[in-house]
């Protein structure tokens, strides 16, 4: 994984309540072992009408959002069943920041851990952000050291992370590569447990 320090990219909003994770990664799409190729049927149901075609009206199909890689969702997304597949579709696609004002819990972890950061603030903050992205471009730089989110140089408002996972966000580590970073130790232990 690639660590996020100061990130600045185009952000989308989806201004939807309560979207689960069956909307961000439909079942049928979860037969794949690996954690990428799911970015094609991210929101499937919601992007795609029922002809296999682009919906036109849909947030993501709009020629201006293309290429965003911030969403501002709202609130409670990721609600749904615990897969992790939707962080990865997610990230697949090209987001690396979703900012909402609440996730539900195992969604919020699962991001953590596969390297996409998740922002929750206040509602105030997301409407803000919802007004904002309707005028594209709408360019937010997410500072993961200052642990802020700012457009066009001036601060928009300050979020909190756990130590932890800012640290292991910013060194771009998931918890296996933690894990080898005690390596050595490791083959000692093994060494002499013999």
């Amino acid at each position: 994984m690639s660590g996020i320090n100061v990130f600045t990219g185009k952000a989308v909003g989806m201004d939807r309540v309560n979207v689960d994770t069956d909307q961000i990664i439909p079942k049928q799409f979860l037969k794949r072992i690996e954690k990428t190729g799911f970015g094609q049927f991210l929101f499937y149901d919601w992007r795609f009408l029922k002809d296999g075609s682009p919906d036109p009206k849909f947030e993501l199909n709009l020629p201006e959002n293309e290429g965003a890689s911030i969403l501002v969702a709202n609130e409670n997304f990721g609600c749904g069943s615990s897969r992790e597949h939707a962080p990865w579709a997610l990230q697949d696609y090209g987001f690396k920041v979703i900012i909402a004002p609440s996730f539900a819990d195992i969604f919020y972890q699962n991001c953590l851990k596969n390297g996409v950061l998740p922002i929750a603030t206040d509602q105030f903050h997301v409407r803000r952000l919802f007004k904002k992205t309707k005028q594209q471009p709408c360019m937010l730089t997410v500072s993961l050291e200052e642990k802020t989110v700012k457009s066009e140089g001036n601060i928009l408002f300050s979020f909190d992370i756990h130590p932890h996972w800012r640290m292991m966000l910013m060194n771009g580590l998931d918890e296996i590569a933690l894990t080898m970073q005690l390596e050595d130790d490791i083959k000692k232990f093994e060494a002499v447990s013999r």
